[in-house]
């Protein structure tokens, strides 16, 4: 028997914590390899379309993963003046990427995935996600981002880290990291990075800003979006920047006339989305400096 999987309910369960879970209702299993690096499932879901599953946390549903893609793509694409050339480091389901190119002034999309297994079975089952692969502005390499970043020097307006929380990944939240990706980007570059939950994991923010503010960014902080089937339905990105702020620098009229469709993402968003609630201020006071 599969561990978190019961074929007598067909729920997959995904705990949280040893207090809470989430539970989507499941009618097939897709896809379940290991690779060198994890274990990627992909289940058939009653409500939420495909599921992808990787060391059995769930990482994207067919049904809402736009809101995921659209949030951790747009808000930086919209709060750098002139994006030109833009890296992901991880994304292997392809969502990011897709919506990074659809900014018609993109010069390149260079994006460095560690695991050739989880784009190979999102290609086959998540269909709407991986239809990027198929643009050829997209430079597809195989590579460990942490590796892959040191050999650019000032060479990118914007770093997109869609990673897992999870290893692999551990690397990708390390003070030498932000280093190297400071390094790669040029004047106003912009980095932004998959986190946390601030209810589940707010002691972990806090240390990350301090990383942030040690590896040379002039700012940093935060910004929420709320995704149900990424538990526990409420989480957080990390946003530093050499020097564009997001709400301060932002250009709303830009959104309006890009052209883009987005379906959770907008201009109201764009600057809702850096709110903080109050319990979140008093914790992070000073180091937050967005």
């Amino acid at each position: 028997m599969k561990p978190n999987f019961n074929p007598a309910s067909y729920w997959y369960i995904d705990r949280l914590r040893e207090t809470s879970c989430l539970g989507i209702e499941c009618t097939r299993s897709l896809f379940d390899q290991n690779s060198p690096y994890q274990n990627i499932k992909i289940l058939e879901t009653k409500g939420f379309g495909n599921m992808l599953i990787i060391d059995d946390f769930v990482m994207s549903c067919e049904k809402d993963e736009f809101i995921y893609s659209e949030m951790i793509s747009h808000v930086p694409l919209f709060s750098h003046p002139n994006p030109k050339d833009i890296l992901i480091i991880g994304g292997g389901n392809g969502g990011t990427a897709r919506e990074v190119l659809k900014h018609k002034n993109i010069n390149q999309c260079v994006m460095a995935e560690i695991d050739e297994l989880v784009i190979t079975a999102s290609k086959k089952y998540l269909k709407s996600a991986s239809i990027a692969f198929d643009n050829p502005k997209l430079d597809l390499n195989i590579a460990n981002g942490a590796d892959f970043i040191t050999k650019y020097k000032s060479a990118f307006d914007i770093i997109i880290v869609d990673n897992s929380v999870n290893s692999p990944s551990a690397v990708l939240f390390s003070r030498t990291f932000y280093e190297k990706a400071h390094t790669a980007l040029k004047k106003e570059g912009i980095i932004v990075t998959n986190y946390f939950n601030y209810l589940y994991d707010v002691n972990r923010h806090k240390p990350a800003l301090r990383k942030i503010a040690k590896s040379g960014f002039d700012k940093a902080g935060f910004y929420s979006f709320n995704n149900i089937s990424l538990p526990p339905g409420a989480w957080s990105f990390l946003f530093a920047s050499k020097g564009p702020h997001p709400i301060k620098t932002f250009n709303s009229e830009r959104v309006k006339n890009s052209g883009i469709f987005f379906r959770y993402y907008n201009e109201e968003i764009h600057k809702a989305c850096f709110a903080r609630a109050q319990f979140i201020k008093e914790f992070f006071g000073e180091d937050w400096t967005l």
